[in-house]
Order: C-alpha cells, then structure tokens, then sequence
C-alpha cells in the first residue's frame, strides 16, 4: 500500500488526481493530526481505526491511501474546515474514510465507529469488488515508510 499525506488542503485535489493516474484503488483517511508530544492523534477514535484501516486497505491490490490530518483547532465540526465547506466531501466527524474516484467520493463512507475491521473489509468490497484479493497478506503498512505518518 502507497501512502501520501496531504499537508496542505489546498494540495489535496491535486494530489487526489495525481494518485488516481496510479491506481483505481484509491482510498481518503481523514483523522485527527497527531500531538508532537505523544506521537499520537488527539482524536481517540481515529488511535483506534488507524490500525484497522491500514490492516483492511492492505488487501486491496495497488491501493493508495492519502492521509489527511485534520488540527484540533481546525477540527471536522469547524465552519471554517475546508474539506467540511466543500459539497463533494462535507466532513462531519472523524475518522472517516471514503473511497476515491475519478468521478468523486464514493457517495457512502466510514465514519467515526464504523472504522472497525468489519466494516472495513465490507467497504472495500462493496466499492470494488475486484479490487480485492483474498490472496494477499499484507501488513498494513505503508510500502514509502517515509510517506508514512
């Protein structure tokens, strides 16, 4: 699995496009930025579907995962977030993950507790089937380690 953090919202699309030119498997992680003191999210459902996330995109062949911290002083719920103002994502909560297309977001997503490895999986499957290789064992982890949050 490649991963590509998005620092910058106002790189996201562009990024977004360059990744879909890669893969047709192309996956948006939105979740809390993590603390400089404990390495950690400030967001304690997104600690917790970080894993499993990463764990159920993993199966996917050729996936693409962009990672997109959001600060706690811009959170989700914030009028000013600008992924929470845009009409094609409108971000409510984290974590949410939502799958990427070169028409746009897939209309249904994970959010917040349903970022559980059931959930996951089933995700995965239903936005594309062929995508999925029962096959494959990976580990969850990003193949850039440097891409890496």
């Amino acid at each position: 699995m490649k991963c590509i953090r998005v620092f910058e919202p106002a790189s996201f699309d562009n990024l977004v496009s360059k990744a879909l030119k890669e893969s047709d498997a192309v996956f948006v992680l939105f979740y809390g930025r993590e603390e400089a003191s404990t390495g950690e999210s400030w967001c304690s459902d997104c600690v917790i579907a970080d894993p499993l996330v990463r764990k159920g995109l993993s199966k996917v062949d050729n996936c693409i995962l962009l990672e997109v911290p959001v600060d706690r002083s811009l959170d989700q719920a914030s009028a000013t977030n600008i992924f929470r103002k845009r009409d094609d994502i409108q971000l409510a909560r984290i974590p949410t993950l939502l799958r990427w297309s070169k028409e746009g977001p897939f209309a249904t997503r994970l959010v917040e507790g349903e970022c559980n490895e059931l959930a996951i999986d089933e995700y995965v499957k239903q936005t594309n089937k062929h995508a999925v290789s029962d096959n494959v064992s990976g580990d969850g982890k990003c193949d850039d380690p440097a891409a890496s949050k």
